[in-house]
């Protein structure tokens, strides 16, 4: 496995920038199987790379863009990937456990089989994402910015479709169409409030509230991290 130097590194973005951008010396990088353990790629601009394999344990990706990046198998254990944008990318397989995912854009991200267990995810948009056969025990759930569209992994993140809107939910949280709450407040929501919501929302309501209560109350999401370990790794 290959180990870069900071000068090496910084030619390989130059280039795989270049190429985003269609100019001339550009080259898409690769970086699969490139040994980048504890790495500063800050705010570093991998759209699309190839990084399949790759071992970037602990390495610090601070809102980096990784938008469409191959990383299937790599190894991003203990990474700091805050703020980072993973929109469209392949993480199958992925080892992202004890991560830091705060607020980190995850829309439409590829996550089947891989390991987030321990992981921070506080803020986290997990929209579209497929998260099936993922591990997530003991990752940190809370308050996230989307599961609109979400495939969990039916374990900390269930799923289904019911008629005209997805959900998606946590031991803590439910989505339904655009709306994110508390489960608590789902139950609670009066009808005016829930017709606010959405033109046919409150005729679907009606229908639906009862059986996902009884959906919810038969077949719990588990539960995350315990919210001394989630302050932990939000440091």
């Amino acid at each position: 496995m290959k180990t870069y130097t900071a000068a090496e590194l910084a030619e390989i973005i130059e280039k795989h920038r270049k190429w985003l951008g269609d100019e001339e010396g550009g080259e898409k990088a690769y970086l699969g199987e490139a040994n980048l353990s504890g790495a500063n790629l800050s705010g570093a601009y991998l759209g699309g790379a190839n990084l399949s394999g790759a071992n970037l344990r602990g390495a610090y990706l601070g809102e980096a863009n990784l938008g469409g990046a191959n990383l299937s198998g790599a190894n991003l254990s203990g990474a700091n990937l805050r703020g980072a944008y993973l929109g469209e990318a392949n993480l199958g397989g992925a080892n992202l456990s004890g991560a830091n995912l705060s607020g980190a854009n995850l829309r439409g991200a590829y996550l089947g089989e891989a390991n987030l267990g321990g992981a921070y995810l506080g803020g986290a948009y997990l929209g579209g994402a497929n998260l099936s056969g993922a591990n997530l025990r003991g990752a940190n759930l809370s308050e996230l910015t989307s599961l609109f569209g979400t495939t969990g992994n039916m374990k900390e993140i269930k799923s289904l479709q019911c008629d005209l809107w997805p959900v998606a939910y946590t031991a803590t949280h439910m989505q339904i169409g655009c709306q994110l709450h508390r489960l608590d407040e789902w139950w609670s929501f009066s009808d005016d409030e829930i017709d606010r919501m959405s033109s046919y929302a409150l005729e679907w309501w009606r229908i639906w509230k009862p059986i996902l209560q009884k959906i919810v109350e038969t077949s719990p999401a588990a539960p995350g991290a315990q919210a001394e370990k989630a302050d932990t790794q939000a440091a």
